[in-house]
């Protein structure tokens, strides 16, 4: 089954508002031009998309669920009640838990963390976790990117008299938990943003109690210097996320990631030294690639709890022994990572599923904490929904991811398929599923038709969005800069993807990197050259030399710095073995 080749679409040169917007905001005309691809009009709004003020944010106190939940955190820490923050595993989840943590202690109150083991829980809170805390002696429960959909566990947290607050921004059920609090941006209120990821939403409730302790919407010089911390760990949240960079999410990933740069905690300066970002300016993809995926190494393979002792710890060398470890769990996830792609993608020939609407695949040989990614690969790689399972022996409940693609809303489909599974819960694009074993071909025939359902004419080719077309003359440094006039990038806001054609090969391509899975090449257009490497792409070698040394690509520029020489390369997003491709 080979990979499905995208669609190439490139957006119409708006040149009459191009050339408005351009004028009102004194901008560049390629940054108007990029702005108006985001749908970004309103000369008001692309300035606020373009500088990203801390004053931008919205008030913490408009969110639905504050004013409730400050007041029974504030008696809790001047009372010296334990506060136990509960957390998700994922790096949003143990970011908004280290938020907290960090806050009621410089307040003075008692509190520990407790997230859940991926593999032995699952996802969310658990009838468990309540009474082991009510036995611990905790007065008061907070959950961090969980628990909305926790109606059962509110209950029993109400019938043993533990206080519950619910801090989530996951998809709510009909019913809302009966907890002490619930705080969520898309509750019925008048919060204008209902983007914000889990440990955005732990932000605000810090911004909020540092308002109250502060008796003022402008809190002391020391719970500013906290709140800029808790903004830079919020951006690691929103970004490995994948939440839309828009409004706060984009003020928030902006000047946190300046922050982290500048001036990171113990636990956060061992980890960029750890991947190799000392010294450097950190970028929302440095999150994506690089940060990012060692937060979540922990919670797929090990105790996440280790990731929030390393955004809290005091000790620099606890920091550095923590920041190695996660490293160590990265690399053993990128091993199985690339065991289980083979596997699904043998599978998926050897068992006939090739011709399916959607990939439902499974095995006792996955790894719950890994098969997430990999559904997301299979999913960009055959532009259908696909689900993975790490399927247990003797019909026992079994976990499962699945990642979807436009048009396909995973946690409906989920629904619509209900009789034939235990749980489901998740986004539009993301969701977790389980099952037992001898319901997987049932459930398998139900998604397929849902999905087919939604495609009756199949499901459509992935589009390429491009956003312009460029002759490589235009690309200089001083185009580049205006286009970093965009950073951060990320969901809803992505890298800027260009179009060159009737490029000319220089030579024969190399395969570069472990197991040559990268290509690097370089191109000619009239009288200038230029390097393009394409990661992931080693396998299109063939393709790439196939039509006489012609090619057109897409791909995002970048500069690159070797021994103090620069020189701007493409970072290659697709390509044809064609002079002219055609485009739709």
């Amino acid at each position: 089954m080979a990979a499905v080749a995208k669609q190439w679409h490139l957006l119409p040169h708006q040149d009459d508002a191009i050339r408005r917007l351009s004028a009102e905001i004194r901008v560049p005309a390629v940054v108007a031009q990029l702005l108006l691809n985001r749908h970004v009009s309103d000369p008001a709004e692309a300035l606020r998309f373009l500088e990203s003020p801390l004053a931008g944010l919205h008030a913490p106190n408009r969110l639905p669920g504050m004013t409730a939940a400050v007041d029974r955190i504030t008696d809790a820490i001047r009372n010296r009640e334990l506060i136990r923050v509960f957390g998700d595993y994922d790096a949003d989840g143990v970011t908004g838990t280290a938020i907290l943590i960090r806050l009621i202690e410089q307040l003075g109150g008692k509190a520990d963390f407790y997230v859940p083991h991926r593999l032995d829980e699952g996802y969310g809170l658990n009838i468990e976790a309540i009474q082991q805390a009510k036995a611990s002696g905790v007065a008061l429960l907070i959950t961090v990117d969980c628990g909305i959909t926790a109606i059962e566990e509110a209950e029993e947290a109400r019938r043993i008299g533990l206080d519950l607050i619910v801090t989530d921004h996951h998809e709510m059920l009909d019913d809302i938990p009966n907890a002490t609090a619930v705080v969520h941006p898309r509750l019925p209120g008048d919060y204008p943003f209902g983007g914000l990821s889990g440990s955005g939403v732990a932000f605000k409730l810090a911004w909020a109690v540092a308002q109250r302790f502060s008796a003022s919407d402008k809190v002391t010089p020391e719970l500013r210097e906290f709140l800029l911390d808790a903004v830079g760990l919020g951006a690691l949240g929103l970004v490995a996320d994948v939440v839309p960079l828009r409004d706060e999410n984009r003020i928030c990933v902006k000047h946190g990631l300046k922050r982290i740069a500048e001036k990171p905690s113990l636990g956060l300066k061992a980890l960029i030294d750890v991947v190799g970002l000392n010294g450097a300016a950190i970028k929302a993809e440095d999150v994506s690639f690089k940060i990012a995926p060692r937060l979540n190494a922990a919670g797929r393979l090990g105790c996440a709890m280790l990731v929030v002792e390393l955004l809290t710890t005091k000790s620099a060398t606890r920091a550095h022994d923590l920041a190695e470890c996660l490293n160590g769990y990265n690399q053993q996830r990128q091993t199985i990572e690339r065991k289980i792609g083979i596997q699904a993608r043998e599978m998926i020939e050897a068992e006939g599923f090739a011709n399916d609407a959607a990939l439902v695949l499974g095995s006792p040989e996955w790894h719950q904490g890994v098969i997430g990614i990999v559904a997301g690969r299979l999913a960009d790689q055959y532009a259908r929904p696909v689900i993975l399972l790490a399927l247990k022996a003797n019909d026992a409940a079994s976990s499962g991811s699945g990642r979807s693609i436009p048009g396909v809303e995973l946690h409906m489909a989920l629904r619509a398929c209900d009789e034939h599974l235990l749980g489901h819960g998740g986004h539009a694009m993301a969701a977790g599923v389980k099952l037992r074993p001898s319901k997987l071909a049932d459930f398998r025939a139900a998604f397929n038709d849902y999905v087919r359902q939604q495609f009756p004419d199949g499901t459509p080719a992935p589009r390429l969005i491009i956003d312009a077309e460029v002759p490589l003359i235009a690309l200089t440094f001083g185009l580049l800069k205006d286009i970093d006039k965009l950073e951060p990038y990320g969901a809803d806001n992505p890298r800027p993807k260009l179009l060159a054609t009737d490029l000319t090969l220089e030579g024969p391509p190399k395969k570069i990197g472990t197991n040559e899975q990268h290509l690097s090449f370089r191109v000619r257009q009239q009288s200038i050259k230029m390097r393009a490497v394409a990661f992931g792409m080693g396998d299109r070698y063939d393709e790439l030399v196939s039509a006489g040394g012609i090619c057109s690509v897409v791909f995002t520029p970048k500069i690159n710095e070797w021994n103090g020489y620069r020189s701007i390369e493409m970072e290659v997003i697709d390509f044809r073995p064609v002079r002219n491709p055609d485009l739709v």
